[in-house]
């Protein structure tokens, strides 16, 4: 994958604006996610800092933002309350760290994509319902809960609706106008085409807006002054050495405490997880849907958690939330992800006090509206729409997410889609059908992407079905697994059972691990016993069935290398086909044959001269074969030329510019009634298509009846019953032929007498 660039020249306007919305967004969200893993406020901020300044650069996602995680809060705070300081946990930090950056250099980053875009559809609607309900209260001025807590149970006994209905008794009027004000400019912003392609950021005007309402509101008493519960609240350092005294040393006294270890691989397991699923997500709403390395993404996660743990930062993953707000922001590179970081660290050593004059509420309403857009209506029709193996998954990952929490909710859907893949595996195990080849009937099996223990009754019962004498043809070409119980059974069944039922077994597209050679024995073209067992009538119920087959997708399997070799000895074809040259009706196709099984002659407006006429008595008179059939079909170029011209004066030449075309237009007006195209000109479009079409199939038994009419030989055979020669007409619509036996049937009898 080519180097993922930084920034481009192009996107830097809307890039910065990004970081900085993002920015905006992501300083609570630091806070609060500090404050619910109970550890110190400090180490939260410090964790955004370095998801945007280290894995922003070291990352290849143009879009992920990384920081501190509402997923990991449980574990966090379990991990430090179970380890006895939050030094220790540092130490757990940097081990889990280091795990990660083996995980992403043994490429384990492959397996995020065996998660069901049902999941990743969830994860996004569910983060998107999480944050419409977690941010009401905040947008209402109710600030208990804190602004990072994203699980259905918080720190304070409460949960996401108990919270809701809380509110009810302690809403303030400050904080509520501000959050209310907020998400109509927000929304208004969004609808007005000027606003919002400003280069001015909604969310920007929305902080400025809330600052300059919360002192305002100093002047309107004490129910609507902001006080520092409904603000931001930084912790302050006058300096780049009280900055530094933030910051903390891991415990590597506690280096042989299995505890840390432990929970090193828990905060790698998890932190791995919730990034892989995350970067998908992520990926799914780039509007350029471009994809980023997931193996690449951990190690750069890794490198971030050995530093956050080296200087007392909380955990970092990928973070759907920020990243969310990154896109819709108009984020379009790392430079955004990058900008967010170094504003984060430069507002804390410098900016700390101004930045605690920014309500809540405003920031509140950011990602309310945010959680809007992800959780739109048209998401939940789409999948509604694709059916409920679809929707069900889908819809279970969101109330599972939004019921717990985002780790638990995702092994929840995950689980859930696997019990529906498996359903559908043990329900509908395999594929089959029955073919009718020229040799025989074959039941061909198609076996399922993954054939594991669980689909032997299934595979053992079809092997059952099958009568003495039958054939079945084992289609491996779309298995990527097979269990080795399912290969002895195909393997047992092939070399004992059927050989003793007198069934023959055919395989293909095994691979060559499975040791299962491609062995095709039933017949599947024409050779010479078959050519002499049919009759005309056979033929004809072939070709019927093979259009049959073509226009409803269920062609027959062939091996089209076997046929080559097979026919490269000699050429027995069932047919003689003469048809148009219109690109739409390839006679091989549109009767589903293969190779040597028919003679294909094409010339415009399927009509016969001496040399057609020779390719006829020669497939039939020399080589055996049994039937002659004109095809011709509906929207003929040339036909509709012969009818257009049939009324005119002018030539083909002077018509159309083709100077031998005069031959093949006098040929097809043989079958029009010349006076009914006087005024053509004056006809309706449907009347002059409706003619056209009766034309056409005029025309395709005027040729059957000049065939035998002008070849001895073809008449001769035709009395002898050794073939017959019918008409048929192809709709290039429906792909459907219609055979007219009986009209061609009169025009032959006429012609023999």
């Amino acid at each position: 994958m080519p180097q993922t660039k930084v920034f481009s020249r192009a996107t830097v306007p809307s890039d910065l604006i990004a970081g900085m919305v993002v920015f905006l967004v992501a300083l609570p969200l630091c806070l609060g996610v500090a404050l619910a893993s109970n550890a110190p406020l400090f180490s939260g901020l410090l964790a955004g800092i370095i998801g945007g300044l280290v894995v922003g650069v070291l990352s290849q996602s143009h879009t992920s933002v990384s920081g501190p995680a509402a997923g990991l809060t449980a574990v966090v705070a379990a991990q430090i309350a179970h380890l006895g300081s939050f030094e220790t946990f540092l130490l757990a930090v940097m081990i889990g760290g280091l795990i990660q950056i083996g995980l992403g250099l043994a490429r384990a980053g492959v397996l995020s994509a065996f998660v069901p875009s049902s999941v990743i559809k969830g994860l996004l609607a569910a983060i998107g319902v999480i944050l419409i309900l977690k941010q009401i209260p905040h947008v209402l001025g109710h600030d208990t809960d804190p602004e990072g807590e994203m699980s259905f149970s918080q720190p304070d006994h409460e949960n996401t609706l108990s919270e809701i209905l809380a509110m009810i008794g302690d809403l303030h009027r400050g904080a509520a106008l501000i959050g209310l004000v907020s998400i109509a400019l927000l929304v208004i912003w969004d609808r007005v085409p000027r606003l919002k392609k400003s280069i001015v950021p909604a969310p920007l005007i929305v902080v400025l807006l809330g600052v300059g309402l919360a002192r305002l509101f100093e002047h309107w008493g004490d129910e609507w002054l902001i006080e520092a519960s409904h603000l931001v609240q930084v912790p302050v350092s006058s300096s780049v050495r009280d900055f530094l005294g933030f910051l903390k040393l891991p415990d590597f006294s506690q280096i042989g405490n299995p505890a840390v270890y432990t929970a090193g691989i828990t905060i790698a397991i998890v932190a791995s997880l919730e990034t892989l699923l995350n970067l998908e997500a992520v990926d799914k709403l780039d509007r350029r849907q471009r994809s980023s390395p997931p193996s690449r993404e951990l190690v750069a996660q890794g490198i971030g958690n050995v530093l956050a743990g080296l200087i007392g930062g909380l955990p970092v993953t990928s973070v759907i939330v920020r990243s969310s707000v990154n896109i819709n922001a108009g984020g379009q590179t790392k430079l955004a992800t990058i900008v967010h970081g170094l504003l984060l660290l430069v507002s804390v050593m410098f900016l700390s006090t101004s930045l605690n004059f920014i309500p809540l509420s405003c920031l509140a309403a950011i990602l309310l509206v945010t959680g809007l857009k992800l959780a739109s209506p048209a998401l939940f029709r789409q999948m509604w729409n694709e059916g409920h193996f679809q929707f069900l998954p889908f819809i279970l990952t969101v109330v599972s997410i939004v019921m717990t929490d985002l780790l638990i909710g995702i092994l929840i859907g995950l689980a859930v889609s696997l019990a529906f893949s498996l359903s559908s595996n043990l329900r509908r195990p395999l594929r089959t059908i029955v073919e009718r080849h020229l040799g025989g009937d074959v039941l061909h099996v198609e076996l399922a992407n993954q054939v594991s223990f669980l689909n032997r009754a299934a595979l053992d019962k079809v092997f059952n079905s099958i009568p003495r004498g039958g054939h079945i043809l084992l289609d491996g070409a779309n298995t990527v697994y097979i269990d080795p119980d399912i290969l002895s059974l195909i393997r047992d069944f092939k070399e004992q059972t059927a050989p003793i039922r007198g069934v023959q077994v055919s395989l293909r597209g095994f691979r060559d691990k499975y040791q299962f050679q491609n062995e095709i024995q039933y017949v599947d073209y024409s050779t010479r016993d078959l050519q002499e067992l049919f009759t005309p009538a056979q033929v004809l119920k072939i070709l019927e069935e093979g259009n049959e087959r073509f226009r409803t997708g269920k062609r027959l399997t062939r091996d089209l290398d076997r046929q080559l070799q097979a026919t490269a000895l000699g050429q027995h074809p069932l047919a003689v086909l003469l048809s148009c040259i219109d690109s739409r009706t390839p006679s091989e196709l549109i009767f589903d044959l293969g190779l040597g099984d028919i003679f294909s002659i094409r010339i415009a407006g399927n009509i016969i001269s001496n040399k057609i006429l020779g390719s006829m008595e020669y497939g039939c008179a020399v080589t055996g074969a049994k039937l002659i059939v004109v095809v011709g079909h509906t929207q003929c170029g040339a036909v509709t030329a012969a009818v257009n011209l049939a009324g005119s004066q002018s030539t083909a030449e002077q018509a159309t510019g083709c100077q031998h075309l005069e031959s093949i237009i006098r040929e097809i007006q043989g079958a029009i009634d010349l006076p009914s195209c006087q005024h053509l000109e004056q006809w309706s479009e449907n009347d002059r298509a409706n003619f056209i079409e009766a034309v056409a199939r005029r025309n395709v038994i005027h040729t059957v009846e000049r065939i035998q009419r002008e070849s001895l030989t073809i008449n001769r055979l035709v009395h002898e019953g050794r073939i017959a020669v019918v008409g048929a007409l192809y709709d290039v619509v429906t792909g459907k032929i219609d055979f007219f036996q009986d009209e061609a049937t009169e025009g032959q009898s006429a012609a023999a007498r």
